[in-house]
């Protein structure tokens, strides 16, 4: 009996989730979605701004749903069962040369300073690379890299 009704309050809180969506990309974050550029993850619609935002999500869903959860609504409910709490993020969260641009693990990183730093794309890469002293001061400055304050 227990365990039907633990199976249909699961069931209930995904389907009050699927009617919630976001409206801002869990990604770029300042960017508003585009609702043909959609992923169901988990019974549950995802909207992205680009293509672009949904192949980083496919690469790392949990990742970006956790780092992101304040974003995406439809998947607060679901926090144990997806067990974000297993999910570890990183020290960074975003970009430092983009910083509305979520960082994952499996973006492109630079090494400073002795410290690895994750980037958003080649071209982020590219401009931390022609100047890494002058974006590291800028991002440090704007709480972007906690890393470089560790001992």
């Amino acid at each position: 009996m227990i365990v039907r009704i633990l199976t249909f309050l699961l069931l209930l809180t995904a389907i009050l989730a699927a009617g919630e969506k976001n409206e801002k990309c869990p990604l770029m974050t300042a960017d508003d979605i585009d609702e043909e550029q959609l992923i169901e993850y988990e019974g549950i619609k995802v909207f992205f701004c680009c293509q672009e935002c949904r192949k980083h999500f496919n690469a790392q869903p949990k990742y970006v749903i956790k780092a992101s959860l304040d974003l995406l609504p439809q998947f607060t409910a679901m926090k144990d069962r997806l067990k974000l709490d297993d999910i570890k993020l990183l020290t960074q969260r975003y970009c430092p040369v983009q910083s509305k641009y979520l960082v994952t693990p499996d973006s492109p990183t630079v090494e400073y300073k002795g410290v690895k730093i994750y980037l958003w794309d080649e071209d982020a890469v590219k401009t931390w690379n022609a100047d890494p002293h002058g974006c590291a001061k800028r991002a440090k400055d704007a709480g972007l890299l906690p890393q470089l304050d560790k001992p």
